[in-house]
């Protein structure tokens, strides 16, 4: 107990007395992980909605590994992304690796399913009946769109939290690609993991206290954004 309270103590006194490496780690931290989820969203959202509303051939084979890819290990997300930017990888020459730009890249690895699949099955769950109706109605394409949107906006912001939280926690594939070089690819989750294996404790702790303030705040921001015509 006395140690989370010192942890707490440490964490406060980093905030409060400007450090400015603990802010860089904690901006890049955001930075990584909000790109990352934006990219998936807007990949993973389209996709979803394309898989959950139509029948092709091969459908459900492609459902499938996007639903393994959901337990996707993301030391395994890492190794395929070193691999690819390797210097005799396929995007070797481009220099990406040990940059932030790799670690979005796994981010996106490991949250892409996820955002896919929960937006998959929030469409499949929309009732037919509805979907006669807005036929029915004579709807446009985008006027369909926006109705269904709408209808699944609970399910949909769902599935970005379920993202957000797998790549704001993620360490292994980040530790991997980015090679957690101070004041270029250092993130919180790497920095505990450092202090940790340092036996600086204290200090991993302050650094968990504010990975979780951080992951608190964003994610009651989409929940209200989730919620805030329910109650309302």
């Amino acid at each position: 107990m006395e140690l989370l309270i010192d942890g707490l103590k440490k964490a406060i006194e980093m905030i409060f007395s400007g450090d400015p490496e603990v802010f860089a780690i904690t901006w890049l931290t955001l930075r990584v992980c909000l790109i990352s989820i934006l990219i998936s969203t807007l990949i993973g959202l389209p996709l979803g909605l394309f898989l959950g509303l139509t029948s092709f051939k091969g459908r459900r084979l492609l459902l499938l590994f996007i639903n393994i890819g959901m337990g996707l290990p993301p030391v395994v997300a890492g190794l395929w992304i070193t691999m690819f930017l390797w210097r005799s990888g396929p995007l070797g020459d481009f220099s990406l690796l040990f940059t932030p730009t790799a670690i979005i890249m796994a981010q996106i690895l490991v949250s892409l399913p996820i955002v896919t699949s929960l937006t998959c099955s929030a469409f499949q769950q929309i009732d037919d009946k509805l979907l006669l109706q807005i036929k029915a109605l004579g709807a446009t394409r985008v006027q369909s769109l926006i109705i269904l949107l709408k209808q699944s906006k609970i399910a949909i912001m769902a599935a970005i939290m379920a993202g957000f939280g797998r790549v704001i926690a993620e360490v292994g594939a980040a530790m991997m690609v980015g090679g957690n070089i101070q004041g270029d690819t250092r993130i919180l989750t790497t920095s505990i993991v450092m202090e940790v294996s340092k036996g600086n404790f204290d200090i991993a702790l302050a650094l968990s206290f504010i990975l979780l303030t951080a992951a608190l705040l964003i994610t009651a921001a989409l929940t209200f954004l989730q919620q805030r015509k329910r109650f309302s």
